[in-house]
């Protein structure tokens, strides 16, 4: 959302200002982003079991609906982005009525794609993108039937965003919701018929059940842990043969109402979803994984290539087609990204950077620090920092591969530095950014939301500190899947694909420090291997041309 709100309130009107152009443009948000009047209308109806903080919210999104042009959720900033209403009163593919909705003349969203249309430029997201090329609306048709170029920034992202699209995801919480709207619909449209209010208890508790099967720990997990634990196994059994018996008592009331009728698809789906995540089809290449959140289970089917499957994307849309990103290239070879999106036609030219990089900036990496793989290593990180900290007072990034490494050196640091220490996780990430940049002396730790994406310019930010090489968790089943596919095709999966993807996400990491051309600042890269493996070329590489030293009197007497 930060990338779209800055090319169509700031990039672009500058554009279209020093072109003196009438191009008219919009911004399209995901159906998330748009008040939902029917499920507004819903909720207050039935607003049994919500919470006093629910309420609250409930009725302040009553009130600014009778307002609002647009129905853009942004627009009621005192609601909070997380809030339980929210999900409540915006709708998703599954839960849509289309056209059949009794307020699709007054929709918002129907608006909103109606404004996309008709405009010459569309700013759109990775996702909304691919929801448009898997799109499953019914009623909505295509966003981009008629688009003459496609431009995608960030592009580097894309192979993910598009796995995640092409595949399927069945999630208790889908479960959970399916049953409360059903419940919702069969109180506005039937009535007569309890015992499909037994039914959907039954369907919500195997649900829950079906979570705390997968044990309390917060894991990810290939399809093969599911396989050798009896009782997940047995819970998922139990969860389709409800769901089969919530279907047949909904098609038994099928055409009593559109509400019902809906939620009569959503079961189908899900039900033929889980089936197939049970049982695949025989030759069946997708990736089935897991992953448990606290209150939540999602069983997942990811392809394992979708190279394929964009290529047939890219020929229902011919266009011309640009991706761009400052970290599509690994050194100067695009081969990486052609290969994960088939793109091995295309024309690709490198620019350099306008910034002066050996000026501007400074790379360090510390002699003697010891193995990655040391329990001591983030201690060793935080004593390499400190001093440099001291030197650059504060106006510090510290990037970190895990949550555990930060956690870490925040307990280190706390009694270490003066400055203000701010820590991905106590507070949104808009509004530690925020305080960054009022602090002006702050030291901020982030995990891998604040590797790239954010643009922090000037004096406020002056030293990024990298932890370790930024190498895809090896216990990831969706990367094993694709490491052994590899692997089974004669390659080296570590250099083919786990060292491009490291190179990458490092250079981006790297590219929090110079966004402008008045910036300086000294980047540190703790990990020895940097320097002590063969792979590492690749990494140097791959990276801006900063002066570089391994003597901590030069990285102070740059600060000095």
């Amino acid at each position: 959302r930060n990338l779209q709100d800055q090319l169509f309130l700031r990039d672009l009107p500058r554009l279209l200002e020093a072109m003196a152009s009438p191009v008219r443009a919009a911004l399209l948000k995901g159906r998330a982003n748009y008040l939902c009047l029917h499920r507004l209308e819903s909720t207050l109806q039935d607003s049994r079991g919500h919470g006093r903080d629910n309420l609250r919210w409930l009725l302040r999104v009553r009130d600014w609906s009778g307002l609002t042009e647009r129905g853009d959720i942004s627009e009621l900033g005192d609601v909070p982005e997380d809030a339980a209403i929210w999900p409540l009163v915006t709708s998703t593919g599954d839960n849509c009525l289309g056209q059949a909705c009794d307020a699709w003349s007054r929709c918002h969203l129907v608006e909103a794609r109606r404004r996309a249309q008709e405009a010459d430029i569309v700013v759109v997201n990775h996702h909304l993108l691919c929801a448009d090329f898997a799109i499953k609306d019914d009623g909505f048709g295509e966003l981009l039937p008629g688009a003459d170029a496609f431009i995608i920034d960030e592009a580097h992202q894309l192979p993910e965003v598009a796995s995640n699209f092409f595949g399927n995801t069945v999630s208790t919480r889908q479960l959970l919701e399916l049953t409360r709207d059903t419940q919702t619909e069969y109180h506005r449209e039937a009535g007569d018929m309890p015992k499909l209010l037994d039914q959907l208890d039954v369907v919500a508790r195997s649900a829950r059940e079906l979570r705390l099967a997968f044990g309390e720990a917060l894991r990810r997990g290939s399809w093969a842990e599911v396989e050798s634990e009896s009782a997940a196994l047995e819970a998922l059994d139990v969860c389709l043969d409800q769901l089969r018996k919530l279907r047949a008592s909904l098609e038994s009331i099928q055409g009593r109402g559109k509400g019902l009728d809906s939620c009569l698809a959503r079961c189908q789906t899900l039900e033929g979803q889980l089936q197939l995540l049970i049982s695949p089809e025989e030759g069946d290449q997708d990736i089935r994984w897991f992953e448990t959140h606290l209150q939540s289970l999602r069983l997942n089917r990811t392809p394992l290539d979708v190279a394929e499957l964009f290529q047939l994307q890219m020929q229902r849309h011919p266009a011309a087609w640009i991706f761009t990103s400052a970290t599509l290239a690994v050194g100067d070879s695009f081969e990486h990204f052609q290969r994960q999106l088939g793109l091995f036609d295309a024309d690709t030219q490198k620019w350099d950077s306008p910034f002066d990089y050996p000026t501007q900036g400074l790379w360090f990496v510390p002699r003697d620090m010891p193995s990655p793989q040391d329990p001591g290593y983030t201690a060793a990180v935080v004593d390499q920092a400190v001093p440099i900290l001291q030197a650059s007072s504060g106006r510090a990034f510290l990037l970190f591969t895990s949550h555990r490494a930060l956690r870490q050196a925040a307990d280190l640091l706390e009694d270490r530095v003066t400055f203000p220490l701010l820590v991905q996780g106590s507070a949104p990430k808009a509004e530690l950014l925020e305080n960054f940049v009022e602090h002006g002396n702050a030291v901020l730790l982030g995990t891998a939301s604040f590797w790239e994406g954010v643009d922090v310019r000037g004096a406020a930010l002056s030293l990024v500190v990298i932890d370790k090489l930024p190498f895809a968790s090896p216990g990831d089943p969706v990367l094993q899947a694709r490491l052994d596919a590899i692997r089974r095709h004669g390659g080296n999966p570590f250099m083919q694909h786990q060292v491009p993807l490291a190179a990458i996400a490092l250079k981006q990491g790297a590219g929090r420090l110079i966004r402008d051309t008045g910036d300086r600042g000294v980047l540190v890269t703790c990990d020895p291997r940097l320097l002590k493996k063969g792979y590492g070329q690749v990494f140097l590489d791959a990276m801006p041309a900063f002066a570089r030293t391994r003597e901590l009197e030069q990285v102070l007497a740059f600060f000095d």
